[in-house]
């Protein structure tokens, strides 16, 4: 009898989360979904075991100290092929108005829970040679420089984001001649209850389950950056020029001129 891999995947009682435990099912995957709410992880739980999954429910907060130890724990124990760090909240506001408590969770759920999720589960990855960790990132991760009307506020999001980008790329090109990929997912809007539902019928949002499509064939096919709405790879070419060309121009010992002669 042929053994299904297993996923596992966090944030997956809704939403893009649920949209994965879905997919992945029906693409030959046994699950471990986990996430904070045990009444919508056990809808999904069925609605999964009816697509031939064998699924575990892990009820557990990703924002707290506690809750994200616990989640690396399950994570290391050996049988997990791929994981899904889904998980994560908006937490939109100016930085002024986010509570030092606040700040804490969001960035622990946000952008600390991908990268100890990865590391608990990457030395079983690397002893059976084979494996996925994907990252759920944004097109926000991107928007830094961009201020522009409709613009939610969200430095501390878009930081988060742009963290866990940077984290992926990187381990994917660390990983590479090892079996294992890394994949981040940037989506832009999505039709779902993410951020109060504000999304769901805002024209141009995509449907969670095409991001989880999208995801399943990038993870398919060892991309590094998966952007679900990008039709043609070509900004993602022309983004690492960029950064190529930045490190090469920037690389210097001495001051730039444009620093040395202006006035004080």
């Amino acid at each position: 009898m042929t053994t299904r891999p297993k996923a596992l995947i966090t944030g997956a009682s809704s939403g893009i989360g649920a949209a994965f435990a879905l997919t992945f099912a029906e693409r030959g995957y046994d699950l471990v979904l986990l996430a904070r709410r045990l009444d919508r992880l056990e809808e999904v739980a069925a609605d999964a075991g009816r697509r031939g999954a064998s699924v575990e429910t892990f009820v557990t907060d990703l924002s707290s100290s506690d809750g994200l130890a616990a989640a690396a724990e399950r994570a290391a124990t050996g049988d997990v092929d791929l994981l899904i760090s889904n998980a994560g909240a908006s937490g939109y506001a100016p930085l002024r108005d986010v509570s030092a408590a606040d700040l804490d969770t969001l960035w622990r759920l946000n952008s600390t829970a991908p990268v100890t999720l990865a590391h608990a589960v990457l030395p079983s990855l690397l002893a059976k040679g084979r494996g996925n960790i994907v990252t759920v990132a944004s097109l926000l991760a991107f928007s830094a420089g961009v201020a522009a009307p409709g613009m939610p506020a969200r430095t501390l999001y878009a930081a988060a984001k742009s963290a866990t980008v940077a984290f992926t790329r990187t381990l994917a090109n660390e990983l590479a001649g090892t079996g294992i990929h890394a994949t981040v997912v940037c989506p832009g809007l999505v039709a779902t209850e993410w951020s109060g539902g504000a999304n769901r019928n805002r024209p141009g949002a995509m449907s969670a389950e095409d991001v989880a499509t999208a995801t399943a064939v990038a993870v398919a096919r060892g991309e590094a950056i998966c952007v679900p709405g990008l039709s043609e790879p070509d900004a993602l070419d022309q983004l690492q020029q960029a950064e190529r060309t930045l490190l090469a121009a920037a690389g210097q010992s001495t001051l730039a001129e444009r620093y040395a002669t202006a006035s004080s």
